[in-house]
């Protein structure tokens, strides 16, 4: 049976860190990249960093640039976006995706996980 989804988001207060995971199973993540995209009330889909399937490639929005880090752990079948001083404007639903290759195309990518909240607020 084919999971993957996000875990990790929840209420965190400015200045703040989060680290969210991407875990798959039934399917084998490491021969996929795999991108972080947000979407806030309002606003459209917005991709915020991606991965190449070995790591060896990571791009980000200019948005995140210096504060958001993103990881993989082929083992674990898992993708990790490490945030770091988070803004409220970083509020939004946070969903991974997976695709052939880094594209900022949202089109492109095979797999979507549900979805996982994050709120920055004080």
């Amino acid at each position: 049976q084919l999971q993957f989804g996000e875990s990790g988001g929840g209420l965190v207060q400015p200045g703040g860190s989060l680290r969210l995971s991407c875990a798959a199973s039934g399917f084998t993540l490491n021969t996929y990249a795999t991108g972080w995209f947000r979407q806030a009330p309002g606003k459209e889909r917005e991709r915020v960093s991606c991965i190449s399937s070995t790591g060896g490639y990571t791009n980000y929005a200019d948005s995140v640039k210096g504060r958001f880090t993103i990881s993989r752990d082929n083992r674990e079948n898992t993708v990790y976006l490490q945030m770091n001083s988070l803004k409220p404007e970083d509020t939004a639903v946070y969903y991974c995706a997976a695709a052939q290759i880094c594209t900022r195309s949202s089109g492109a990518y095979n797999y979507w996980g549900q979805g996982t909240q994050v709120t920055v607020s004080s």
